[in-house]
């Protein structure tokens, strides 16, 4: 296999769904907390839920000078819905019955202890590789 073929796409690794405990309060009929189902998402993905979160914001000083600031906390709720694939935070009957319209408000009001919804923030963004800095990577690559 020459250097370049290595490159194709073919050969890239495919990411798998994986299963998380997003909260203690949603159980089986043993108790045991439900799992969901949790998928990668792509770059072009991540850039564009960034994107729907970003506002300009004025420069203090600096007349008609603005500069971009990410929304924050609307990030990670629409990051959330985006790789929860189990439960569908698209269903409506399920939307109904806690009372939101959203896939965002839908996580939330499901995983409403901040613990909880903290942890599953955390393990979602760890899941899509957002745990270690390019620097890291190639540092330990060095060693």
């Amino acid at each position: 296999m020459s250097k370049f073929t290595r490159f194709l796409k073919e050969n890239k690794i495919k990411k798998e769904n994986t299963t998380y405990a997003a909260t203690k309060s949603l159980t089986d009929e043993k108790g045991n907390p439900l799992l969901w189902t949790i998928r990668p998402i792509t770059t072009k993905e991540n850039e564009a839920l960034r994107d729907e979160c970003m506002v300009d914001v004025p420069v203090k000083g600096k007349p008609n000078l603005y500069r971009p600031k990410l929304l924050t906390n609307k990030y990670m709720a629409k990051l959330l819905a985006a790789c929860v694939v189990e439960p569908n935070l698209y269903e409506a009957e399920l939307q109904d019955s806690y009372g939101v319209n959203t896939p965002q408000d839908l996580v939330q009001a499901m995983v409403d202890d901040p613990g909880e919804y903290s942890d599953f923030v955390t393990f979602v963004q760890n899941f899509n590789g957002f745990n270690t800095s390019l620097e890291e990577d190639v540092e330990e690559a060095k060693n």
